[in-house]
């Protein structure tokens, strides 16, 4: 099961540029494979993203199909923000 990022206050997921498997950048939500992966390594992750406010985060684990939601409501334009909201369901805002 894929592990993301989740604002403790917001329910926003974390997302940033990323590279795909043909090496070309995308945005989408950073995820790991696993938890002890994700919890071990998100606060240096997010320090290198230019966070310096590891606590204001959680791991969460998403399902597949949340996964590859959260990419489809993104729509690869950085200016939007995904949300887990309601009973699991992705919800995207756009950045004002």
């Amino acid at each position: 099961m894929p592990y993301a990022l989740k604002q403790k206050t917001t329910a926003e997921l974390f997302s940033c540029t990323l590279i795909n498997i043909y090496d070309f950048p995308y945005h989408g939500v950073k995820v790991w494979e696993e938890r002890e992966t994700a919890e071990r390594d998100y606060a240096s992750f997010l320090a290198e993203q230019g966070s310096d406010e590891p606590w204001l985060w959680e791991v969460v684990e998403l399902s597949e199909d949340q996964n590859k939601m959260c990419n489809v409501k993104l729509n690869n334009n950085p200016a939007k923000r995904v949300y887990l909201g309601e009973q699991g369901r992705i919800e995207a805002r756009i950045d004002t």
